[in-house]
């Protein structure tokens, strides 16, 4: 428990960005699956409709600060090289 009045602040605003986060990462990653889904199932076409809001959702959380910019570049890069690669796939 928190000894002074700033810290028990500190908890509560801790205990609601934490809830913030875990919502943010949480939706980010089930948009990440239903992509991945999609691109399991040879689905190019869904796929390619989900690709940009997939890419926004990681974009808004690390502008969030929920995730580092890095980590964000990280998940984009890896989503387009998967994609493009099951693209490629079924263009030949």
């Amino acid at each position: 428990m928190a000894n002074h009045k700033s810290a028990a602040k500190k908890a509560r605003r801790d205990a609601v960005r934490r809830l913030r986060n875990r919502f943010w990462r949480k939706r980010m990653r089930t948009f990440i699956k239903k992509f991945r889904a999609a691109l399991g199932e040879g689905d190019v076409e869904r796929a390619r409709e989900m690709l940009p809001g997939v890419l926004g959702l990681i974009d808004r959380t690390a502008r969030a600060g929920v995730i580092h910019d890095n980590t964000a570049s990280r998940y984009k890069s890896r989503l387009q090289q998967a994609f493009n690669k099951v693209a490629a796939e079924k263009a030949s």
